[in-house]
């Protein structure tokens, strides 16, 4: 019972760390201020790391026009079945506000 509660400890830990990573208000990829965005957007940030976790960003942060197409193709339906009122428009402007690498030119 000894040598197994440091790894009980360490399980824990890892398990709370891991959590606080997965749940904190910036996203892994692409490092966006999640919190900002669907205040922005006026949505629940919960929203908006949902739908947001099915684009893909290029690593690069450099996409393709027809990667922008199909991550926009994912986002904004997904955004517009909670908030219908969510335009093309409004989503290039809130996400170029924070995107890490500046404004896309659309």
């Amino acid at each position: 019972m000894r040598t197994t509660l440091p790894y009980v400890f360490l399980t824990l830990f890892l398990g709370l760390t891991l959590s606080a990573v997965l749940t904190s208000p910036v996203l892994a990829k692409g490092d966006r201020p999640t919190d900002l965005i669907s205040a922005d957007l006026d949505i629940p940030e919960r929203v908006f790391i949902d739908c947001f976790s099915d684009v893909q960003p290029d690593p690069g942060k450099n996409p393709s026009g027809a990667r922008q197409k199909m991550n926009k193709a994912v986002l904004l339906p997904c955004l517009q079945d909670s908030i219908p009122a969510i335009t093309n428009d409004l989503l290039d402007e809130v996400m170029d506000r924070y995107r890490p690498e500046g404004p896309f030119h659309h």
